[in-house]
């Protein structure tokens, strides 16, 4: 089964400016998403996905492909993930290389491991799932949630489960943001590439291996998240 490693890398980031290759633990943030994929020796090809010339290079510098570059109809703002995959695959297919399993593995996802890879892997393969990808889970039931109408005041978001204990509801879990394992064939016959297939299977992680970065200080929560985990790793 030939496997292709795509990370999506798009220049412009606006709240962490260049924060695809901004320097995160000793590395260019990119860095970490590529050599997991290399590491885990899971993929024929690992390739970057850009349309900046400047993540070419430093994604280069890490040992990944560049065979070309993306479209500007796919570098905007407005571009979904499970579009790229699939300008990237129809690329590859019309140069006579096709795959079949992907793996989009985000940029800004340095806590990725080889063993969590390994694991959505085992789960898409041995299931019939269309993707499999990591979740992380609510610190509180999302089923207890308010939010915030005029001058400040809270209502509840679910109020059939006000009188519920917190025990008696189901655990929820958000996709953690850092892989998508997925079947390319797939893509062909979604309407939304973006949903990556309709049955999805998810693996879950451990709190310290979640952090969104969209912000300075939760750049500086994932660099704490990131030293804990590989002194665990290691």
């Amino acid at each position: 089964m030939k496997k292709i490693a795509i990370v999506p890398a798009r220049g412009g980031s606006k709240r962490i400016p260049k924060k695809n290759i901004k320097s995160f633990a000793g590395k260019p943030m990119i860095a970490h998403s590529i050599l997991a994929a290399m590491k885990s020796e899971l993929f024929d090809v690992v390739m970057v996905s850009t349309d900046d010339e400047e993540i070419a290079k430093v994604s280069k510098q890490y040992g990944a492909q560049i065979p070309f570059l993306r479209s500007a109809e796919n570098s905007d703002d407005f571009s979904g993930t499970g579009d790229v995959m699939h300008e990237v695959l129809s690329e590859y297919e019309r140069k006579g290389e096709g795959f079949d399993i992907a793996c989009c593995i985000y940029a800004t996802a340095p806590l990725i491991t080889v063993t969590r890879l390994q694991e959505a892997l085992k789960l898409l393969e041995t299931n019939d799932f269309d993707a499999t990808l990591p979740l992380g889970r609510y610190a509180s039931p999302i089923w207890r949630s308010y939010h915030l109408t005029n001058s400040n005041g809270i209502d509840w978001n679910f109020p059939d489960f006000e009188a519920k204990r917190s025990q008696d509801l189901k655990q929820t879990f958000f996709d953690a943001g850092q892989f998508y394992w997925f079947y390319p064939n797939n893509l062909e016959y979604l309407e939304n590439k973006n949903s990556f297939g309709k049955k999805k299977g998810g693996i879950i992680l451990e709190d310290y291996e979640v952090q969104d970065i969209d912000e300075p200080t939760d750049w500086d929560m994932a660099e704490l998240k990131y030293k804990y985990l590989k002194s665990r790793v290691h």
